[in-house]
């Protein structure tokens, strides 16, 4: 349901840009670093929604590389600690005798 309403979102922000982008095709100037020149306003907001789609997506994927990288540690470090309790769990239950494990069987009586 969650990608819906974020696939709905961004169509609806899509239509908004699309309508906002052909009402404005008048040509402006673009200063560079170098020069300048003349595009339409149509291609500099697109270009910059474009460039912002980019951007967004790229810190979103690096988030989600950090973010697994640390799942991966936490599932290692999870099963170590798991395999340290069963030893633990192990241990002890070899260390109890059987006489205090079982009072209760047949013709033992417990301490």
């Amino acid at each position: 349901m969650k990608f819906q309403w974020t696939l709905l979102l961004g169509i609806f922000f899509a239509l908004v840009v699309s309508v906002f982008a052909v009402i404005n095709v008048d040509p402006v100037t673009v200063n560079y670093l170098f020069g300048e020149s003349d595009w339409p306003l149509i291609l500099v907001i697109l270009g910059s929604v474009l460039m912002g789609g980019i951007i967004i997506g790229s810190v979103g994927l690096f988030r989600l590389f950090v973010v697994q990288r640390r799942v991966k540690s936490l599932e290692k470090e999870n099963m170590l600690l798991r395999e340290q309790a069963e030893g633990m769990h192990k241990q002890k239950t070899e260390d109890i005798p059987l006489k205090k494990r079982a009072p209760d069987s047949v013709g033992e009586v417990g301490e």
